[in-house]
């Protein structure tokens, strides 16, 4: 096959290319120039789209022997994941970045491109698996390493992207793709791993928000009383769950900690109350993206409410936009903008974007 492999300029993105070729495809390196000004997107590990990155793609390909080409896509990527980003945010919503990337611009917007320049697939450096069903369907599974497990963020693609899609990755850790990469003689077999929202280079998103959107105000409530406890300087800086940084001069009576439970971008009122309000079993998802057929009924399964958090089992039901579902084992500061990723087994279903989550019930 003709194969585009995605190189962020990372050790990851490298093996992956590598290990496409050795798997007897026709590969060529791209490296996607996200940002407008690349030289603010890095401090040490945080952040990418930069210039270093480009560079360390290339000597990269050039260690494998394939072409490189440097694809810019920094307005798509500013219009469809940074203002995105900033309209949620601005919404009262919590959204995840990384998967609007996969789903509008690795995805969407390189797989469209390669798909017209007669490549077969896209392969990028994500810890999942792929497997082909007895029906020719393409499953996308959780990677060996769990703690290196990406699908979450990849519970945005479809049937078709999946079966243009290559993650050699998947079964592997990450130790041993760093050893790999020593013994390829890739530079970048030490190289930092990048986290946290890449285009906010210095991790304060808050501050980046404020930045952006300007300054805000508004009122900080006790769920209980209704009483204003404080002013705060922007509804953007907080997401539902949070403790810190809430700036709350007094304590409770009983001298427990205090979370966000509510945030309303209208008037900015955030309403902060004890752990306990944060728990819920019911959760409504709208913008369903299915990696096969939709389910059928009611699933029985499994949903992944974070990028690193636990998975909680679940019975699913969905429309074909809509989902509900049923949390069996309640979660705690479920904030709308989240995605739900839904799981059988090891295998991806989809993914909602969360649009409510709802008390548990009590006794």
């Amino acid at each position: 096959m003709r194969v585009v492999a995605a190189m962020s300029g990372g050790v990851d993105s490298a093996v992956a290319a590598a290990r496409a070729v050795d798997a007897g495809h026709d590969v060529t390196g791209i490296h996607l120039a996200l940002s407008r000004n690349p030289k603010s997107y890095r401090t040490g590990a945080r952040g990418c789209c930069t210039i270093e990155d480009a560079n360390d793609a290339r000597r990269a390909a050039d260690v494998i022997g394939i072409p490189f080409y440097v694809w810019d896509l920094s307005d798509r990527f500013h219009d469809d994941v940074v203002e995105d980003f900033m309209a949620e945010y601005s919404a009262g919503r919590t959204p995840n970045p990384c998967l609007r990337c996969n789903e509008r611009i690795k995805f969407a917007a390189v797989l469209d491109r390669a798909l017209a320049l007669g490549f077969d697939a896209v392969a990028t450096g994500h810890y999942a698996r792929l497997e082909t069903a007895a029906d020719g369907t393409v499953e996308m599974h959780r990677a060996v390493d769990h703690g290196k497990d990406q699908s979450y963020v990849l519970g945005v693609l479809t049937q078709e992207q999946l079966a243009h899609s290559l993650f050699p990755l998947g079964g592997s850790s990450k130790p041993d793709v760093r050893a790999e990469a020593e013994r390829r003689g890739l530079s970048v077999a030490r190289k930092p791993d990048s986290h946290d929202i890449c285009f906010i280079s210095d991790g304060d998103t808050a501050g980046w928000l404020r930045e952006k959107l300007g300054a805000g105000s508004g009122d900080l409530v006790d769920h209980a009383t209704g009483e204003v406890l404080g002013r705060h300087e922007g509804a953007f800086g907080f997401t539902i769950g949070q403790r810190r940084g809430l700036r709350i001069g007094r304590p409770t009576d009983d001298g427990r900690p205090r979370y966000v439970l509510d945030i309303e971008p209208v008037s900015g009122t955030v309403t902060v109350g004890p752990r306990e309000e944060l728990t819920v079993d019911r959760i409504e998802g709208r913008a369903a993206r299915w990696c096969g057929l939709p389910p059928t009924g009611r699933l029985e399964g499994t949903v992944q409410l974070r990028a690193h958090g636990a998975e909680h089992r679940a019975v699913v039901s969905a429309s074909p936009d809509d989902v509900r579902i049923e949390l069996l084992e309640p979660a705690e500061g479920i904030a709308p903008g989240q995605a739900a990723v839904v799981y059988d087994g090891s295998r991806v279903v989809g993914s909602c974007t969360i649009t409510s989550a709802t008390r548990a019930r009590t006794a």
